[in-house]
């Protein structure tokens, strides 16, 4: 599928402010659509899996920001694909985001007892079930997305999961895990502090972005730019966050504040200066918003939502 009749919006007829109300509703309508998705993918049992799905539950409905659910279903709406089915990719890439942090917040990697203000899911549960409600979230992400609702052609769904899985595995998101783990007390130079990132955090965004386009059938151009778009915003969205570790507090951010520096890692703030990771956050953001010319004024909430990126506030 493409675009016709494509125009140009210039980055100064985007700022946050125009559209910032817009997007915060939008967002909250979003955030609902995938969070009913995910309630009817994960019913609640009584079986003797139920200690395990009470856990899967309580790791992707409670709360978040659902940034990737709501890209691919916002990047879904620009080629016209139904709700009923870029709901389903927008509940399985959330589910494959939240075992990342289920895992992520284990002793064995960055000890985390607090997660978007709750307790993480194995001080909540234990780390048996935190380590098998991950494993079993990240298995259910792929099959949504094999299944025929997802959408009616086997290419589609054969081009999702190829997609999805170079994002989230050893060259994308746990490849990123693991240099992050094995960079902590050394000094990495910038080049190599952004390869990790862009592993870690930015591969499961850019993926987010460009399945929209994949489950649209947009053409390889477009599917380029909101591959590119995703890769600017996934960059822009962990200097953001190292921004915040650094200046943010506990309550704000709703997990530990400062373990970044606790931790001797590199960050962009250590590399650049909060003012300079500040800026460059804000060139990845213009670069963004150069990525979506071809759509117009259809793509104005994704515009909005790269500003939201490195202006949130946890």
């Amino acid at each position: 599928m493409s675009m016709t009749d494509p125009t140009t919006i210039s980055p100064s007829q985007t700022q946050p402010s125009a559209n910032a109300d817009l997007l915060r509703k939008d967002m909250s309508a979003r955030a609902k659509l995938v969070e009913s998705a995910i309630d009817a993918l994960l019913p609640p049992t009584t079986g003797g899996d139920a200690r395990l799905i009470e856990a899967m539950r309580y790791a992707t409905l409670g709360g978040g920001k659902r940034l990737r659910g709501y890209l691919a279903v916002e990047t879904a709406s620009l080629f016209g694909v139904p709700e009923a089915q870029s709901a389903r990719v927008g509940a399985s890439v959330e589910m494959l985001h939240a075992y990342s942090l289920v895992h992520d917040d284990l002793p064995a990697m960055d000890d985390d007892d607090l997660r978007r203000g709750q307790p993480s899911t194995h001080r909540k549960f234990d780390e048996a079930t935190a380590i098998l409600a991950g494993d079993a979230l990240q298995t259910k992400a792929f099959e949504i997305l094999a299944d025929a609702q997802t959408h009616e052609s086997a290419n589609v769904r054969i081009a999702l999961i190829a997609a999805f899985a170079a994002a989230s595995g050893a060259s994308g998101m746990v490849g990123g895990q693991m240099i992050d783990m094995e960079g902590e007390g050394r000094a990495l130079p910038l080049d190599e502090v952004r390869h990790l990132h862009a592993l870690k955090t930015g591969c499961l965004i850019r993926y987010s972005a460009e399945s929209g386009a994949i489950l649209g059938q947009a053409d390889a151009d477009l599917q380029r730019r909101l591959r590119s778009y995703g890769t600017n915003i996934g960059a822009a969205f962990q200097i953001a966050d190292d921004v915040l570790d650094a200046t943010a507090t506990a309550e704000e951010l709703g997990k530990t504040a400062g373990k970044d520096e606790a931790s001797g890692k590199s960050t962009f703030v250590a590399l650049l200066g909060i003012d300079g990771a500040r800026a460059e956050a804000e060139r990845l953001t213009k670069l963004a918003i150069e990525d979506l010319a071809p759509f117009g004024a259809k793509a104005d909430r994704l515009k909005a939502l790269a500003y939201y990126v490195i202006e949130r506030r946890n």
